[in-house]
């Protein structure tokens, strides 16, 4: 299946690009998955997706959990926290 991946702030910073398509294995069915999946392509994405660090996931422009399931066509949005004052 094919998705759309966008990457914003400091996390584009360290994957360098801010959009692809992807095709992703059969296994890889929900965000978090997905997230998993890209820390496998070294050390920059790993730095970037890493499970404990602090990161918002959207799916669809939707903020999204990790159990969220993918789709054909879907788009996936990581970026980090947004603070306000």
């Amino acid at each position: 299946m094919e998705v759309e991946l966008r990457f914003f702030a400091s996390v584009r910073e360290q994957v360098a690009t801010a959009h692809e398509r992807v095709t992703v294995p059969e296994h890889v069915g929900t965000v978090g998955e997905l997230r998993e999946w890209l820390c496998e392509r070294g050390d920059n994405w790993r730095a970037a997706l890493a499970g404990n660090r602090a990161l918002r996931m959207a799916l669809d422009q939707a903020v999204a959990t990790p159990t969220a399931r993918l789709h054909a066509g879907c788009e996936v949005a990581f970026f980090p926290p947004v603070t306000g004052g």
